[in-house]
């Protein structure tokens, strides 16, 4: 446990950064998983709506600290690809 002053707040904002990035890379996952059903049900329109919104929130969490920006350009172009085949 934390014995000095600095230690307990850096205990204390590592909880809440996680707490916080356990919502964004729970998101990521929902938001990827709307893309590929979209991909797998051959739904051309809603895949290119979703990708948009994965492509977007993804960013989002590179700006934020949550990914680090070679994960998320793999994501998007892995996400991307298969929207392609379409």
């Amino acid at each position: 446990m934390a014995n000095h002053k600095s230690a307990e707040k850096r205990a204390r904002q590592t909880k809440v950064r996680t707490e916080r990035n356990r919502f964004y890379k729970t998101r990521i996952k929902n938001i990827t998983k709307d893309v590929l059903s979209a991909v797998e049900a051959n739904d051309k329109e809603k895949a290119s709506e979703a990708i948009k919104t994965a492509n977007k929130y993804i960013h989002h969490c590179v700006s934020k600290g949550v990914l680090k920006k070679g994960n998320a350009a793999r994501k998007i172009s892995r996400l991307q690809v298969k929207v392609n085949s379409l």
